[in-house]
C-alpha cells in the first residue's frame, strides 16, 4: 500500500529504527532477538522517549493501529512497539 493511500492521522517517523539498524537486521529471523534489543535501546533515547509516550497517551484514549512496511508478521518494529506499550500498561 502507497503511503499516500494510508489516510494517516499521525506518522511518528522517528519512532523507527535507525537505518543502520533496519539494514543490519535484514529482517533475518536469527537476529530477532538482537534487533529487539538494540532497538529498544535505541528508544531509550529522550527523544524518542518523548514520542513513545506520545503514543502511549493516544493508545490510552482509544484503538491504535502500528503499521510497518515489512513482509514478516511476527518480527518487525511495529511487534517490538506494541509489547513497549502493553508493558507501559502493565506497570
Amino acid at each position: 500500500m502507497k503511503k499516500d493511500a494510508l489516510r494517516l492521522d499521525l506518522w511518528l517517523r522517528d519512532l523507527g529504527p535507525s537505518n543502520e539498524l533496519r539494514k543490519w537486521f535484514g529482517h533475518r529471523a536469527e537476529r530477532w532477538p538482537e534487533f529487539q534489543r538494540r532497538y529498544r535501546e535505541e528508544l531509550e533515547q529522550p527523544f524518542r522517549r518523548e514520542l513513545l509516550s506520545q503514543l502511549a497517551e493516544l493508545a490510552q484514549h482509544g484503538p491504535l493501529t502500528l503499521l510497518y512496511g515489512a513482509r514478516d508478521e511476527e518480527r518487525n518494529q511495529a511487534v517490538v512497539l506494541r509489547a513497549l506499550l502493553e508493558e507501559g500498561a502493565e506497570s
